[in-house]
């Protein structure tokens, strides 16, 4: 059984950002089923789908989950047919609107070979989910004590215009020095000269973070839920039928 992140439909492209990521710039990782879409499980736990009103994308995203899959849906309540709702969250999206990005001369780009230094700071400060490919998604620094990763921020979804700056985390022996405001900056910095625009999300639970992230430019956009949807036994049985 599988567990998926996916991101709903509006008329705003940062309300899809997944969507606008798979279909956009990020369409060389789409895993697709027609109005469903997909990162590969070892890049990043998110699917997608054009319109959640739509009944094809969820008869798609059913393909792309099968048979008893789960779903993390963004904005849905009450799930269609075929799908039962097993439990909500709530987080918030916050966009860049006077943040400093600056590069930091103590930040190193990392790649494929820090992956495992990487997931063992991940396993220690739980940012979120980061798996052995979603170095990929994007450019990720770090910051480096004798010779140790202790921080770390980079690149998630890649909608048109924007970049989703993620997993932002700090060794526990490290925090108050500044390190994690510090590459914010720093990859914001590569984000701007893309002529993109920054944003980011978090827990609604986590008010420290999104202080954090409030005192240093960003503002928050929305507050969102998120609903853990499986797929049921029926559907399976509908379309076997």
């Amino acid at each position: 059984m599988s567990t998926v992140s996916i991101e709903a439909t509006s008329s705003h492209i940062l309300d899809n950002p997944a969507w606008a990521a798979l279909t956009g710039p990020h369409a060389h990782f789409a895993e697709r089923v027609g109005r469903a879409a997909r990162y590969p499980a070892d890049v990043a736990p998110f699917y997608a789908v054009s319109d959640l009103d739509d009944l094809r994308a969820w008869a798609d995203l059913a393909s792309l989950v099968g048979p008893g899959g789960t779903a993390s849906v963004r904005g849905v309540t009450e799930a269609p047919a075929g799908w039962e709702v097993v439990r909500t969250g709530h987080g918030v999206q916050l966009v860049d609107t006077g943040l400093r990005a600056e590069h930091d001369p103590e930040a190193v780009r990392l790649g494929p070979d820090d992956v495992p230094e990487i997931l063992d700071l991940v396993a220690r400060t739980e940012p979120g989910p980061y798996l052995s490919r979603t170095v990929e998604m994007g450019i990720y620094l770090g910051i480096r004590h004798q010779g140790r990763l202790i921080a770390l921020a980079g690149e998630r979804l890649h909608p048109p215009g924007w970049t989703e700056i993620s997993a932002v985390c700090t060794d526990p022996d490290h925090r108050g020095r500044g390190l994690a405001t510090r590459l914010v900056r720093a990859v914001a910095a590569g984000i701007k000269e893309r002529g993109e625009q920054p944003f980011m999300h978090a827990r609604a639970t986590n008010a420290n973070a999104i202080r954090l992230y409030e005192s240093i430019g960003f503002t928050l956009r929305r507050r969102t839920v998120f609903s853990l949807v499986r797929r049921t036994e029926a559907a399976v049985l509908e379309e076997t039928a």
